[in-house]
């Protein structure tokens, strides 16, 4: 019998699977969705949903280059203890082979890339099953060089942080040297005029009160003249902060980062930083009453 989009909906809402998995399941049960449940639960598929509202903040990033193509990327795991399992590690290469080789371009359509039959997003489901923590991918980055560009990638712990840098010019020492500083110091940009002028602003006036109130608490208070050039000061150090190109080299601080590379007839084109968790609110789980819970139940 033909499966209608709403069961797929209904199947998918119950278990937590795969769109294309619930498809299949309802078409080997002719439409039952509480049979078709049993058959994802006898796959082990549908043991993911039941871990669907977990927090998955740790895990790994890595980066995977071929000719001028790189995908850096990050799949998660609940605890820093599985993404140093086997299996957790093997599906770290082979996920991001897979996306490498399909062309993508975001995780979106990453979860939809099918390989051996199997879409990314199936893959991820069973290995939340086999494994028995949520694995998510949550971020995928594609980055392409041109012939007479550099690449330069670096992993911190395993891939707690994972960088790849883009250089015109140098050699493949000076691209590692770039993404090594890139995973250590954290830019937040290029350069400056990468900047929004939205952000510059809003920056000046949060440095403008703080200098009006510490002049106001001054026995003798600074005209204004000069803390419009205290303001100006504190900015542009901040500014220089985020920005790449600006930051003292990690392995000689005594230049800068734009120095090191024109020295070595170079200049960094771009880079892209991943770092393991970022942005996710992690919980804070009571080990102790959760075992007691389930002791009870």
């Amino acid at each position: 019998m033909a499966v209608t989009a709403a069961q797929v909906k209904e199947l998918r809402d119950i278990t937590g699977a795969g769109m294309l998995d619930c498809k299949k399941a309802l078409e080997q049960t002719d439409g039952n969705v509480e049979a078709a449940v049993t058959y994802l639960r006898e796959k082990g598929i549908a043991k993911a949903a039941k871990k669907a509202d977990r927090i998955a903040a740790e895990g790994l990033c890595n980066v995977i280059i071929e000719g001028n193509v790189a995908v850096i990327y990050e799949l998660n795991s609940e605890t820093d203890f599985v993404a140093k399992n086997e299996k957790f590690l093997s599906l770290l290469d082979s996920i991001g082979h897979i996306i490498l080789t399909s062309g993508v371009e975001n995780t979106e359509a990453a979860m939809q890339v099918v390989s051996n039959g199997k879409t990314v997003e199936t893959l991820l489901a069973e290995a939340t099953a086999t494994i028995g923590e949520k694995i998510t991918l949550r971020r995928v980055q594609r980055v392409v060089k041109a012939d007479n560009q550099l690449f330069g990638s670096y992993k911190h712990m395993g891939g707690r942080i994972a960088t790849v840098a883009i250089l015109n010019g140098g050699d493949d020492a000076v691209a590692k040297d770039i993404a090594m500083h890139v995973a250590a110091q954290k830019p937040q940009y290029l350069d400056q005029t990468q900047i929004s002028a939205d952000f510059i602003a809003k920056e000046r006036e949060v440095l403008v009160h703080q200098a009006m109130e510490e002049n106001a608490k001054e026995a003798k208070p600074k005209p204004q003249n000069i803390l419009e050039k205290m303001v100006e000061g504190r900015l542009n150090k901040q500014l220089k902060d985020i920005c790449l190109v600006n930051q003292p080299f990690v392995k000689n601080p005594d230049e800068t980062v734009e120095q090191y590379v024109k020295n070595n007839k170079a200049a960094v084109a771009s880079f892209v930083r991943l770092e393991v968790g970022e942005g996710i609110e992690k919980k804070d789980n009571d080990f102790a009453k959760e075992v007691m819970e389930q002791v009870r139940a």
